[in-house]
């Protein structure tokens, strides 16, 4: 009788324990996925052995959500980073049980000499899936009934914790930003993931800090100008535009991008300059008001807020004002003389044109220079013809010549206009002759590439492949060029979280990340490509400098590989030993 009360009480105490355990499982809050539109019918989740499995695993792949991931188990990492630089990481979980609750946790890097980088400097996020579709056609207005659609890993939540379904496939991507101050060397970490009923899974974190700094990004060379919407950030979230609720809803995400080494700041002068190809049409921010008199007054309210907003945030090389040639030359300005608000067609060349411009580029020029924004500023044009950039150019050189042009060129206008196209930006596959590219360097302007609805390759929808991202960054640099240009940051469509699709173009051509300050697969592995890239403008000038001609000779022989417009079979093990022989070089 004793010996059975002695084993209730013990096994009374274990169930307390056990209920105390599971009820302080807690897993934090997140927003629901779609529903999958084409989940896989052939997988065999039953074969796999019971309980939560997973395994770390290369950051080149897309898990599909309703498929077993084919991967071989890994319980270690390694990888090679500068100081100040990101690198990243992936594992991948998968049960066939009905929910599985995890929650993880990462250990300091310490290395064997005693020194240490914080867990802090580490970040994890569970990847979600969102819905996609296909290049097909690329370019081109589509319904999403005519496309095949699937769900595509991209969002990455920044929670630490996650209740994961039965039968789906939940990545994790890890970012760690090494400190400036880091000490070179081998650190080591633990992951481990907690498993409510379940033993826990820990991972080997092994990082080797190479003694290379890689400055902070506002230092950066590379001419990154991903075009800014701040209409549909307050659109999402239902804030009146430029209220105190909306800079603070913009302050983080535009962090994200200058912390990416973002040197524009997006403007619109004008009402619709791209007409209303985006869910949320950009509004001037710039009041255009045309008193009784017939002379004219501008506010400047909107454009000063937005642009000292992105300066603090350090974007601060230039700011690109949409359009001197807004797409259908339709412009709005308020007829205070009617009370109401007029919308003109006015082509460049007309009376109506100059009437409109001449005065406002008198005032606005005054403006900018009492502001110290004068010499930064520039006339940004999309892919506009020869013939109405040539009538807008005789203008603006006439009353503000300093100003120049940041153009978005696909008709070799820089050989038509070479002393004004100051910020000029190319077609990927279009390259341009060296001549031309050495002397835009030597008048110190900017040559950059852009990728659009027409290139299947490489681009960063939210169907591409991770690793096109990256190879942006090496292109840009393969192709002597100063930096890259993508049309859309943030503009979003209708449900962003939900679907990436949108009325026209393949899916996630229009933004890169999410609200709510959400990074993305493709920004991530975008923004690593850019790494890149400043490591190796920073090696040649350190291998000329200490007259290691053989060795910078190497490092242009692995760049030039990258010169190129076809995606190559073996494109991520390409990538994979370029970085290794850029970190070998780096430790010479």
């Amino acid at each position: 009788m004793k010996l059975f009360a002695k084993s209730f009480f013990v096994f009374s105490i274990f169930l307390i324990f056990a209920c105390q355990n599971q009820k302080n499982f807690i897993v934090e809050q997140t927003y629901q996925e779609p529903q999958d539109p084409t989940p896989s019918q052939s997988e065999n989740w039953s074969a796999d052995s019971r309980g939560l499995q997973a395994s770390i695993t290369t950051t080149d792949i897309r898990f599909v959500r309703s498929e077993v991931p084919k991967v071989e188990q890994q319980n270690s990492w390694t990888g090679t980073a500068w100081k100040g630089e990101r690198i990243s990481l992936q594992l991948v979980l998968w049960s066939n049980d009905s929910i599985t609750k995890v929650n993880t946790k990462i250990t300091d890097f310490k290395s064997d000499s005693g020194h240490k980088l914080p867990s802090t400097a580490a970040t994890i996020n569970f990847v979600k899936y969102v819905i996609t579709d296909e290049f097909a056609a690329g370019c081109g207005y589509r319904k999403p009934e005519d496309f095949a659609s699937s769900l595509a890993a991209d969002i990455l939540e920044p929670v630490n914790s996650y209740s994961i379904k039965g039968q789906e496939a939940r990545p994790i991507w890890i970012t760690i930003d090494i400190p400036e101050n880091a000490v070179a060397g081998s650190y080591n970490s633990i992951f481990t993931l907690n498993i409510e009923d379940q033993e826990k899974k820990q991972f080997n974190l092994n990082l080797k800090v190479v003694d290379k700094v890689l400055p902070a990004a506002t230092n950066w060379k590379f001419h990154l100008d991903l075009w800014q919407n701040p209409y549909a950030v307050s659109r999402f979230h239902d804030v009146k535009p430029w209220s105190p609720e909306h800079i603070a809803l913009l302050k983080p995400i535009m962090k994200r991008l200058a912390d990416a080494g973002q040197k524009v700041i997006t403007v619109s002068l004008n009402k619709r300059p791209w007409g209303g190809q985006t869910f949320d049409q950009f509004e001037a921010m710039i009041e255009w008001k045309k008193k009784k008199d017939g002379t004219w007054q501008y506010d400047y309210s909107i454009f000063d807020t937005w642009v000292q907003l992105m300066m603090d945030l350090g974007v601060k090389n230039q700011i690109s004002c949409y359009s001197m040639v807004p797409w259908g030359n339709e412009f709005y300005y308020f007829d205070e003389k009617e009370n109401k608000e007029i919308k003109i067609k006015a082509a460049p060349g007309n009376k109506e044109y100059e009437d409109l411009w001449i005065p406002f580029l008198e005032q606005f020029k005054a403006h900018l220079e009492q502001k110290g924004w004068n010499k930064i500023t520039r006339i940004a044009m999309d892919e506009r013809g020869p013939e109405e950039m040539k009538a807008m150019l005789q203008l603006l050189n006439k009353y503000a010549p300093e100003f120049g042009v940041s153009f978005a060129d696909n008709h070799k206008s820089y050989k038509l206009y070479p002393n004004d196209l100051k910020d000029m930006s190319v077609a990927f596959g279009h390259p341009v002759d060296a001549v031309d590219l050495e002397q835009r360097r030597a008048n110190d302007y900017i040559s950059t590439h852009y990728v659009c609805c027409s290139d299947s390759f490489p681009n960063t929808f939210t169907f591409s492949p991770p690793a096109e991202g990256v190879f942006i960054g090496w292109y840009t640099m393969a192709a002597n060029f100063d930096g890259f240009l993508r049309w859309a940051y943030n503009s979003w469509t209708e449900k962003p979280l939900d679907d990436s699709r949108f009325r026209a173009w393949p899916a996630g051509d229009t933004y890169i990340v999410y609200p709510d300050n959400r990074t993305s697969i493709r920004f991530e592995t975008l923004r690593e490509g850019i790494q890149d890239a400043e490591k190796i403008r920073i090696l040649r000038e350190d291998l000329l400098r200490d007259n290691r001609l053989d060795d910078l000779n190497r490092l242009n022989q692995i760049v030039a590989q990258f010169n190129i417009t076809a995606k190559p079979e073996n494109l991520e093990s390409m990538l994979k030993e370029a970085k290794k022989a850029l970190n070998v070089l780096a430790e010479k």
